[in-house]
């Protein structure tokens, strides 16, 4: 069961509210049977399309930026995806070391059980590891409330098994979902968390369009995706975060920002 925090989103009581009128309205005149099923199901397509959307705020609590205390003190918050990656993890840790920046790693729980040393080293070395479930399935925002709770307390029992701590936020696979997520977040203790710039640093390889994208977003408060596993290649087959990276932290260093993980932006 939701724990006794959790609340139902405006969005879903106002369809709960719609699926009650529309049987009513079925049981007063049977013969307007077709405009009460018309409303179901554009309120259904309403639903569907607001999880296909990562930023959104319908389904419940989504941290698509960083809390007023954490953008007052021109923090940002880079968070990368996908990982752990043996080759391209611990490069993407040599430059956060060189400019002295903290980050939020979204691993996948069956890649840090592959790879669980990356994981400590990413915490030996001052960055969070956070959930990004267990097996990272294209399906999961069709999952219903079981198959999801599955994938968040395996992905939160691996990581905190190999790091010694419990994730305490969670990013869905390509950030999709729908309202079976919110309650099994509740009972777990943990914060869904998007994105406010995005590079698409999977599909394009071009390194300065990526960053072209990232830097439009760069100010006090952003929380910046880019995305160690997975991650697409240059022309010269060099995974594109190594070359974005320090771009991103040169101009954010430049106007005076301080990447910090997610759990840091709470104090």
């Amino acid at each position: 069961m939701p724990d006794s925090s959790w609340r139902l989103p405006a969005l879903i009581r106002a369809s709960i509210v719609l699926h009650g009128l529309a049987l009513g309205l079925v049981l007063a005149q049977p013969g307007l049977w077709p405009w009460a099923l018309g409303a179901v199901v554009l309120n259904h397509g309403l639903v569907a399309a607001v999880g296909l959307w990562p930023r959104s705020h319908w389904l419940g609590p989504n941290w698509t930026r960083l809390p007023a205390a954490a953008t007052n003190r021109n923090e940002i918050a880079l968070t990368i995806d996908d990982g752990p990656d043996p080759l391209v993890t611990p490069q993407v840790l040599d430059l956060l070391d060189r400019y002295g920046a903290r980050a939020t790693f979204f691993c996948i729980g069956d890649k840090a059980a592959r790879y669980p040393e990356l994981c400590r080293e990413i915490v030996h070395r001052g960055h969070a590891v956070e959930n990004h479930s267990q097996h990272h399935r294209h399906h999961f925002s069709v999952m219903g409330p079981r198959g999801m709770a599955r994938e968040l307390q395996a992905a939160q029992d691996t990581l905190a098994a190999i790091t010694g701590q419990r994730p305490l936020f969670f990013r869905a696979p390509a950030g999709l979902r729908n309202p079976f997520l919110d309650p099994v977040l509740t009972r777990l203790g943990l914060r869904l968390a998007s994105w406010s710039a995005r590079g698409f640093d999977t599909r394009i390889g071009n390194a300065a369009q990526v960053a072209s994208k990232l830097l439009r977003g760069l100010k006090a408060g952003a929380i910046l995706l880019l995305h160690d596993g997975n991650a697409a290649r240059t022309e010269a087959g060099v995974p594109v975060i190594l070359e974005v990276l320090p771009v991103v932290l040169e101009s954010a260093a430049a106007a005076h920002l301080r990447p910090v993980t997610l759990s840091q932006a709470l104090a």
